[in-house]
């Protein structure tokens, strides 16, 4: 199946499980990754926040999808949380040596900073600097969860380094209104009321399907990732709006 990345939002999940109840929207054969990349254009891969893969873990994931298949890694947490994006240089040479093997395939980088961590100018200006630095033209996405990531000098840092904020559910320490950073919009879907297991209604995806129409509409590129995969409640939510949005199986 091919998918044409201009023409629709990249709809996917946090990682390629597919629980038994959706089985049969996706082939019978092939790996689990395989298997899924024939249905879905994306995936978000949040392993990587917690472990290192070896580079040629990521090397047989890019050779497993369709050439215009997109995978967004999570950034690990010996970077954004141990560390708290300071004296990261070798921490950051070792993330680069491993996902650069996705290549052409590798389509954003996911930034998710602990709740407690807040802004620092001088310290995030670098950090997005180096990041940039280490893999190029890459899109950067944020999910910052401190009040201190949703301040005016936050989006004008943002802005200034072209980071995507992210549009989360449920909004951790956001005080007020999405206010975007950049022309690209990155959705992560946790779940609500529980996070990383409730289903969401279908009122909610009609809803969200809308929305992603009007970013659509407006030329923005548009990822949405469901990450409430504690219950297997992702993948059907996310085939019910790549459906809806033109994509997928139609069945």
């Amino acid at each position: 199946m091919s998918k044409n990345l201009d023409a629709a939002p990249l709809i996917g999940c946090a990682g390629w499980n597919i629980p038994k109840e959706a089985a049969a929207a996706f082939p019978p054969t092939g790996s689990h990754l395989e298997r899924y990349a024939a249905v879905f254009p994306v995936v978000e891969i949040n392993s990587s926040f917690y472990k290192p893969h070896q580079p040629k873990t990521y090397a047989r994931w890019a050779e497993s999808v369709p050439s215009d298949f997109r995978f967004a890694v999570k950034v690990p947490r010996a970077i954004t949380h141990d560390a708290q994006m300071r004296d990261i240089d070798d921490l950051l040479a070792r993330f680069a040596g491993e996902v650069t093997e996705l290549k052409d395939k590798l389509g954003c980088l996911l930034v998710q900073t602990p709740p407690k961590l807040g802004f620092h100018d001088e310290t995030v200006r670098d950090f997005f600097l180096k990041l940039q630095d280490s893999f190029g033209g890459c899109m950067i996405a944020c999910e910052g969860r401190h009040p201190s990531w949703f301040s005016e000098l936050a989006t004008e840092v943002l802005r200034e380094r072209k980071v995507t904020r992210v549009i989360a559910d449920p909004a951790a320490g956001q005080p007020g209104p999405h206010v975007p950073t950049t022309e690209d919009i990155y959705v992560r879907l946790h779940g609500t009321p529980r996070i990383y297991y409730s289903a969401y209604s279908q009122e909610y995806l009609d809803a969200l399907v809308r929305d992603l129409a009007l970013h659509r509409a407006a030329g923005r590129r548009v990822w949405c990732i469901f990450d409430n995969t504690a219950a297997g409640e992702a993948v059907p939510n996310a085939l019910d709006v790549l459906r809806a949005t033109g994509g997928g199986p139609q069945g």
